[in-house]
């Protein structure tokens, strides 16, 4: 019997995957337990739809997270940190304050996860990269500028 699996099974099959299973397996097991039902043409074409549209909204959560990278990059965050008398950083700069600053001048929020950025130890100019998306990075400007007081 050909059923259509629902949740991937170990030594089974994927999720989503035609099988070729034994109709004792398939009734007495798969079907109670919702982990598959029969492969007849509705059932295909139910799960072909879906399928098309989770691709279709994939490739829109892509295209916008490559607008919000350009609009990332065109954008410059000033990072206040308290700094020795030779343009020195006590410590470093770290993601937090990259996303608090960016919050702060831009009204921009990014989990600080999100952020990466090499060790920043002097005063100046700096990059970090935010990843919007898999496969989609923006850089990011940085200014390191020492606190006052």
């Amino acid at each position: 019997m050909k059923v259509i699996l629902l949740k991937d099974i170990k030594g089974t099959g994927k999720k989503d995957q035609v099988i070729e299973a034994s109709d004792g397996f398939a009734r007495n097991y798969l079907f109670p337990r919702k982990l598959a039902m029969e492969a007849n043409a509705a059932n295909l074409n139910s799960i072909e739809t879906a399928k098309k549209a989770q691709d279709h909204r994939k490739e829109q959560e892509k295209l916008q997270a490559m607008e919000y990278a350009k609009q990332l990059s065109a954008k410059q965050v000033t990072v206040q940190v308290r700094a020795g008398e030779k343009g020195r950083l006590f410590g470093k700069v770290t993601n937090q304050e990259i996303a608090d600053a960016l919050k702060a001048q831009h009204g921009i929020q990014i989990d600080k996860r999100k952020i990466s950025v090499d060790t920043i130890k002097e005063l100046g100019d700096a990059e970090a990269e935010v990843r919007l998306y898999p496969e989609v990075s923006a850089k990011l400007r940085l200014k390191v500028v020492a606190k006052e007081g």
